[in-house]
């Protein structure tokens, strides 16, 4: 079997994302958690979110993308780009408009939460 590595392009194989593609971000080494990895899609281009996830869920593919431990989405997305995996597992590129809403989410949610504890005041 294949080790997941960090970089490494896996399938889901259950759950709802299953048939989606994910990439492992970050692996568990304690006793713990060594039966999880931390996965992520990026959700703009295969439709998988972070997430933790058991490494039974995934059937690792003998793709591994050159990135960080725990690498940002838009880092992700440049990888499968560099990597020419977008074409050969046909996946969509997100638009720039995407991704820079995307980018503009946490953003404003953190500005309805202090609007929101100023009301509270």
């Amino acid at each position: 079997m294949v080790a997941l590595e960090v970089g490494r392009v896996c399938m889901k194989v259950s759950g709802r994302e299953a048939g989606k593609y994910a990439v492992v971000i970050k692996t568990f080494k304690d006793k713990e958690n060594d039966a999880f990895v931390l996965i992520t899609g990026p959700k703009l281009l295969t439709g998988v979110k972070r997430r933790k996830c058991n490494v039974n869920h995934l059937e690792p593919l003998p793709h591994i993308l050159e990135i960080k431990e725990e690498a940002p989405d838009e880092e992700v997305l440049e990888a499968f780009e560099k990597a020419g995996l977008t074409t050969k597992l046909n996946l969509k590129r997100p638009s720039a408009a995407e991704v820079k809403a995307e980018k503009a989410k946490p953003k404003e949610e953190k500005k309805e939460e202090k609007a929101k504890k100023e009301k509270k005041k």
